[in-house]
């Protein structure tokens, strides 16, 4: 494994996050990851150095599922806390005990207190070592949200702040707040990002690139898209293997396969030939050596094997060559963004 400092962080992390969105995740009646699957993730993960772990409150049915079973894990292969770095996030309503009241949601001093004191006690831990806001609350006064969360990390609960999916000026503001205020700041983001991904994230990156903020992207191979196990049909719709994310939803193809997307796994697959890797492994190494800032990509495997798979990306050595091409067939300019 490859590790790297966060950001502008005293934290060392591996140079991928795992992701635990899908921990006892129902879908249709199904649970996508059952607990004992989660802890030979977990496991997985420690066997191949993977040091850094992403959650929320609100992953798993009920809500709170992935947090705890993390915890248990912890608890049951007597790993030492400093050895792991957990993240976890809040904002959303939080359906853990029962109807969702009035303050059951949103980044008010109210919610965030209460949601933090759950979390951690889940978790079986003193503290977090990244506390994400989910989202951006457009009700509370970012002032209130920033304050509270510095109160969080001088009290020992949180060690830094990161924000998720907003737009650009928001985090600016976000981050000028804490600035003009004395306050702690986003010292990490976590926007969907990959290279199959055109949409209009540029802005977004360049604020973490101007201000040293880490980026941990989500949806980093593109819902599986950048797999290369999707095929393009004559009429342009795509191809899925039975079961695959492509095949469950209209929203994949709204998604992932615009006509610069297909471009883009051409240009993956052509060099994942070259260095005799696969795409998955390739994207993601696209990710890991992104130069104006941080880039850890967040992964979240359905196996222990397909965990194998990404964790091989630190394995890849891509020439200039090799990143520019697919970055021309994303349409990016001069700065790496379209």
């Amino acid at each position: 494994m490859e590790y790297t400092t966060l950001g502008e962080t005293g934290t060392t992390v591996s140079k991928l996050c795992f992701g635990t969105w899908r921990f006892g995740k129902e879908s249709d009646g199904t649970v996508e990851t059952n607990r004992e699957e989660a802890h030979d993730l977990l496991d997985a993960c420690w066997e191949h150095g993977v040091n850094f772990i992403d959650t929320a409150n609100v992953y798993g049915d009920p809500n709170g599922k992935s947090e705890r079973w993390i915890g248990e894990w912890l608890a049951d292969r007597g790993h030492h806390r400093e050895d792991v770095v957990l993240a976890s996030k809040v904002y959303f309503p939080y359906d853990g005990r029962g109807e969702p009241g009035p303050n059951d949601s949103g980044l008010g001093r109210k919610h965030v207190r209460a949601q933090i004191e759950g979390t951690l006690e889940r978790l079986g831990t003193d503290y977090l070592d990244l506390y994400y806001i989910h989202r951006w609350d457009d009700d509370t006064p970012i002032r209130e949200t920033m304050r509270t969360l510095t109160e969080l990390v001088r009290e020992g609960k949180v060690h830094y702040l990161g924000a998720s999916s907003m737009a650009a000026w928001k985090l600016t503001k976000a981050l000028w707040t804490s600035d003009v205020g004395d306050l702690e700041r986003f010292d990490v983001t976590q926007p969907m990002f990959n290279a199959a991904n055109t949409d209009d994230v540029g802005d977004y990156l360049d604020v973490c690139a101007d201000q040293d903020v880490a980026v941990c992207p989500y949806s980093p191979l593109a819902g599986g898209f950048l797999t290369g196990k999707y095929e393009r049909a004559e009429d342009g719709t795509v191809i899925a293997p039975d079961g695959a994310r492509g095949s469950l939803t209209d929203l994949f193809e709204d998604r992932y396969t615009s006509e610069t997307a297909w471009e883009v796994l051409e240009a993956v697959e052509s060099v994942a030939e070259e260095v005799g890797a696969t795409p998955a492994q390739v994207s993601l190494r696209w990710l890991m050596d992104q130069d104006r800032f941080t880039c850890v990509p967040i992964v979240g495997a359905r196996t222990p094997d397909q965990l194998e798979e990404n964790v091989g990306a630190v394995e890849v050595d891509l020439s200039d060559e090799q990143f520019e091409r697919i970055d021309d067939a994303r349409g990016a300019d001069e700065s790496g963004y379209r």
